[in-house]
């Protein structure tokens, strides 16, 4: 078992029209084994820009925490908000700063950019080399289940709740075939003057 599988958990991110979505499960097993039900995989860095941090979960909280001095850092120096691709590029620089004994953790960084208006999503694996498409981002233990289902759901410019309702399916499907996932989901539709949470109840067993 590959120590990103120890944990288990799936992230998606997906562009909508004006808008974009992240979601992850709710679940914390151990080699399959379930310890919680309402484990945080997603992290809020700024009101337009949320990371999902699927992986090992102590690297997943480490992450998270270190991310947040550097974005507090970063505001303070520049007297600004931090736009998502400047954010990526952070977490990218920290995971290559860790590459010869890295943080086990593969991030999905999704926001809105507050001056043009743009959806950004994208991803990363645990040494930080990013990859940023125009459609969605997939990480977790059953990506390979995800991305089939992004990849029949999704369409170019989806309103807020056709993306709510892709990205639900998307997330729901892949975890059900999965052992170390699953167990409800959250989803956050985030728009350029709001963001939506959403709280997906599923099979519990």
């Amino acid at each position: 078992m590959s120590i990103l599988e120890y944990n288990g958990g799936i992230v998606i991110a997906m562009k909508g029209k004006n808008c974009v979505a992240i979601a992850a499960d709710r679940c914390l097993t151990v080699q399959m084994r379930n310890i919680s039900m309402d484990f945080q995989k997603i992290f809020q860095v700024d009101p337009h820009i949320y990371i999902g941090l699927p992986g090992l979960a102590t690297d997943t909280k480490t992450v998270s925490q270190r991310l947040k001095f550097r974005v507090n850092l970063y505001e303070l120096r520049e007297n600004r908000r931090i736009r998502p691709k400047t954010f990526s590029s952070m977490v990218s620089n920290l995971l290559y700063e860790r590459r010869f004994g890295p943080y086990f953790v593969e991030p999905i960084i999704a926001g809105i950019d507050i001056k043009t208006g743009q959806p950004y999503v994208s991803s990363m694996d645990v040494i930080g080399c990013t990859t940023e498409p125009e459609d969605f981002v997939v990480s977790g233990t059953c990506a390979e289940q995800a991305f089939g289902m992004c990849e029949t759901l999704w369409k170019p410019d989806m309103e807020p709740d056709d993306l709510f309702e892709t990205i639900s399916q998307s997330l729901m499907s892949a975890f059900d075939r999965n052992a170390s996932s699953g167990f409800g989901g959250i989803v956050y539709i985030i728009e350029k003057d709001k963001v939506t949470v959403k709280a997906l109840k599923t099979r519990m067993d």
